[in-house]
């Protein structure tokens, strides 16, 4: 075998990775950027140098045997960052798992390590490769030893051989030691000789060969200066030398013999990896069967030709294979069981036509593990059963857990979790218009695979939820609601078909004569929805302010028009043009397109396990993002209707949420004072900050109030309200202290959650849902203020999140115990939509505001207003 040890310059790696890579965070908040860029460089060294031996060199400490002969040896460096400093012991431990030697030796730096082990390997005929990010380690190239250089990133680099080294310098690699001595380094504060750079350095090499031979010839070097220079630092130029000049004999203890690599420790990586949250290097470990082309352990499991009695135990985890993204009336593939008496295929014909299957699956006491429960409820609800038993879903659990993991594929989680015995959907069915079911013998086998993987993710996440004191939020929240959305989005909103179509008939016209107007102020017809061609009428013809030009042409984006509002009619026409052609397209072709022929309802997908923040989103259709301020996009709630023509839609909603759950969390006895005397908070804003009475507060003071108090939910900048507003950003910021010194306990609350999430790496909401924010301690001053603004924010938006869907479970009790037909459809951000009876009108007007008003207890009182009428539009 051929003998070829490579050695490595830990620290200087460690750092080049660090400073490449963005600071990433595991999910318990621990910083991993030079961990996973110095694994990465590792795996690379292994797969491309293929080394016999190996071994990883590490500074001991700060000092060493060349703070004897000049103190200040590396004295000007940076502090290490504490960001990278918590890594190193990772890094060890990584080592470890790769079965990589390590060293440090005290008093001396790991150059003098790696330059006594080179020396002793090319005695012994090694091939040695060197890897560092240090240019000083170049004077030990040979014709045995190359030294590669790290470049930008981690990936990019420099072999540094004698020829290499030769055609760059102009000097043999033993000469890189009198370079330094005479340009000295300032990374590492060797001095050298004041005024003498590289350029200047190799010339006098070039014609003296040696730093010595050079002092020894002065008189002889052209320019009086530099000779002067030169005869004034002599001592100094020859310690420069001499601190640069790498010791090829320091006492190091281990042999060259116990640096063999044999290959990592397979299950020791894995664990590293998994708490370090390396899941995309899981899949690359040999032999931890990671990789979708390997075959999987063995698995036993009967495909069902009759469902017995047996299989259907409690406590089974249970797939309804579902493919199709929007499941309302979707074909269910197939359908898996894991349970204390084995693994079970049944086909949906089967399962469908078994009276055995649909009783286990109604039957609220035999419990079931399930993945995506809204999902698996609704596919099978269609097909005429009612899923009950379900107690734990691993779509939310893990959501919970990793809110920004919107991974939907249970091998992607699995395998985040150790679990690598199921394949991912897209492996076995493929991906788009190349997606098939496989035959039954592969499917049944995808199939049990996941129920098996259920079962183990459960007992997996049981334990994590307790460890970060989150259970109550998966059992009493998260999975109460999903049930309930399940319920809403089965039964669906009626809509008016006729009355949407005739308002889709009142938007063309409206268009048409939007258009004729535009072409009448332009004075020619062209193509509005043309950027190119809009831009040419706007800034050629029109002759207006140009702010901003692309690849294509000049920008017409809705801020750069807002931009040139006051500079020409035409723009207002255009913005109106552009809204009305967007409502058109999206809201009202969009519905019909998506109205279930059967129910004449729209079957929306509430998304509960997408937003970082825990609020519900809705998908096919959207129905939380129709325009309201618009009184053309408000219109369209007309045709939302009940199901019976003879009831009502009841709508509540919850009066400024977001700054009462403020009030509360930031304790800021000014605003706690405001809402429990139900005072206009922004008029109450408006006279703190203005110092002015009640009777003085202006429409517009109100307004200005009323952006800074929604403005600080989100964590508004100076620049952000100025743009808001139409200010300056100076009085935006003097705006901005003004309210902080009215409501100083906020300030305080801001200052503490950035810091709390600094140390931490995430944030909390009341009821404990966390998210992660490693870009808080980010370099980047925009990244990081971003992340700062996050924190800021979302235990206010999260907190808000969690009030209402707690109010959602609080109402679908309170319905089912006074026994009303009442229904809830909708939940669209603070607001509740119900359709009910004209008899029960009255009971809600009572219950719906004491329900919701009492979901949490706060320090300041809740609020909810209320409306009723035929259609949505008419409720608000």
């Amino acid at each position: 075998m051929d003998k070829k040890i490579v050695l490595v310059d830990g620290n200087s790696i460690a750092y080049r990775a660090f400073f490449a890579l963005p600071l990433l965070n595991n999910d318990k908040g621990v910083h991993t950027n030079a961990i996973y860029g110095f694994t990465m460089i590792l795996n690379r060294i292994i797969e491309q140098e293929k080394p016999s031996h190996i071994l990883v060199a590490f500074d001991a400490g700060k000092t060493t045997f060349r703070h004897s002969t000049f103190s200040e040896y590396k004295g000007g460096r940076q502090k290490t960052p504490p960001e990278l400093s918590e890594q190193f012991p990772f890094l060890r431990e990584l080592l470890d798992a790769y079965k990589v030697a390590r060293y440090e030796l005290e008093n001396y730096e790991a150059d003098d390590i790696i330059g006594t082990l080179s020396l002793q390997a090319e005695k012994e005929g090694f091939e040695v490769k060197i890897i560092s990010g240090d240019k000083d380690l170049t004077q030990l190239a040979s014709e045995k030893v190359t030294v590669d250089i790290t470049k930008k990133g981690i990936t990019d680099v420099d072999s540094y051989t004698p020829e290499f080294i030769q055609e760059k310098y102009g000097i043999p690699p033993e000469r890189i030691i009198d370079m330094k001595g005479l340009m000295g380094d300032n990374s590492d504060n060797i001095p050298g000789v004041p005024g003498v750079g590289e350029k200047t350095a190799l010339k006098l090499l070039q014609e003296f060969n040696t730093l010595e031979e050079l002092l020894n010839s002065i008189d002889k070097v052209s320019g009086k200066k530099l000779k002067e220079k030169l005869e004034e630092h002599k001592d100094q130029a020859i310690m420069s030398k001499e601190l640069a000049t790498i010791y090829r004999e320091a006492p190091v203890e281990i042999k060259i013999s116990e640096l063999e690599y044999k290959g990592y420790d397979g299950d020791q990586l894995i664990k590293l990896y998994k708490e370090l949250g390396f899941n995309s290097l899981l899949d690359k470990i040999e032999g931890n069967q990671q990789n979708e082309d390997k075959p999987l352990e063995e698995i036993s499991y009967q495909v069902v030709n009759e469902i017995k009695e047996e299989m259907l135990a409690t406590d089974t985890s249970l797939i309804v294979e579902v493919l199709e993204e929007s499941y309302h009336k979707a074909d269910i593939q197939g359908i898996a069981l894991s349970n204390e008496k084995g693994n079970f295929y049944i086909s949906t014909k089967l399962a469908l036509e078994s009276k055995a299957f649909q009783e286990w699956a109604q039957d609220k006491e035999k419990k079931k593990t399930v993945f995506d429960a809204k999902k698996s409820i609704v596919a099978l609800k269609w097909k005429g059963i009612d899923l009950q038993g379900i107690d734990f879903d691993c779509l939310i659990a893990s959501y919970i857990l990793n809110p920004s993991d919107s991974t939907g594929d249970i091998a992607a989680i699995a395998k985040g979790k150790g679990i690598t015995d199921v394949k991912s959907d897209e492996s076995v069915y493929g991906k788009g218009a190349k997606q098939s079911i496989p035959d039954e013998e592969n499917l049944s086998e995808h199939l049990v695979r996941k129920a098996v993987s259920l079962t183990k993710l459960k007992e997996l996440f049981i334990q994590e939820l307790n460890e970060n004191e989150q259970f109550e939020l998966f059992t009493d929240l998260e999975m109460p609601l999903s049930l309930i959305l399940a319920d809403m989005e089965f039964l669906g909103i009626t809509v008016d078909v006729d009355r949407l179509k005739s308002m889709g008939e009142e938007l063309k016209e409206h268009l048409q004569e939007l258009e004729q107007k535009i072409y009448e102020l332009a004075g020619e017809e062209f193509n509005i929805n043309s950027p190119k061609q809009l831009g040419v009428i706007l800034f050629e013809k029109l002759q207006l302010t140009v702010y901003k030009k692309t690849k294509t042409g000049y920008s017409t984006s809705a801020d750069i028009l807002e931009k040139l509002a006051k500079e020409h009619e035409i723009i207002e026409y255009i913005l109106h043009y552009r809204q009305i052609g967007k409502l058109q397209s999206t809201y009202i072709d969009g519905l019909l397109k998506v109205v279930h022929e059967d129910t004449c309802k729209v079957h929306t997908r509430f998304q509960q396990a997408l937003t970082q923040t825990g609020r519900l989103s809705s998908t096919d259709p959207n129905l939380q993002n129709i325009p309201i301020r618009l009184e053309e996009g408000r219109k369209i709630r007309q045709a939302f209707v009940p199901s019976n023509k003879e009831w009502y839609i009841f709508a509540a909603d919850y009066s400024q949420i977001e700054l009462r759950v403020l009030a509360h969390i930031a304790n800021d006895e000014n605003l706690i004072d405001a809402f429990t005397n139900d005072l206009d908070i922004h008029t109450k804003t408006a006279m703190d900050v203005f110092h002015v009475n009640e009777e003085e507060v202006t429409s517009n003071m109100r307004r200005q109030a009323k952006a800074v108090n929604f403005g600080i939910v989100y964590g508004i900048s100076d620049f952000g309200l100025s743009q808001n507003l139409g200010i300056t950003r100076k009085e935006a910021g003097h705006f901005i202290e003004r309210y902080f010194a009215s409501f100083p306990g906020v300030k305080e609350y801001m200052e503490e959650i950035v810091e709390d999430a600094r140390q931490k790496g995430y944030v909390s909401t009341l009821l404990h849902r966390r998210r992660y924010i490693p870009e808080i301690t980010a370099r980047n001053f925009n990244v990081r203020s971003f992340a700062e603004r996050t924190a800021m924010n979302t235990p206010i938006q999260g907190s808000a999140a969690d009030i209402i869907k707690k109010a959602m479970i609080d109402m679908a009790e309170r319905l089912n115990a006074e026994k009303l037909q009442t229904k809830l459809l909708l939940q669209v951000h603070d607001e509740l939509i119900f359709e009910a009876p004209e008899e029960e009108i009255e009971i809600l007007k009572k219950i719906v505001p004491e329900v919701m008003e009492n979901a949490i207890s706060l320090k300041v009182p809740l609020k909810v207003d209320y409306e009723y009428g035929k259609t949505w539009y008419d409720a608000k």
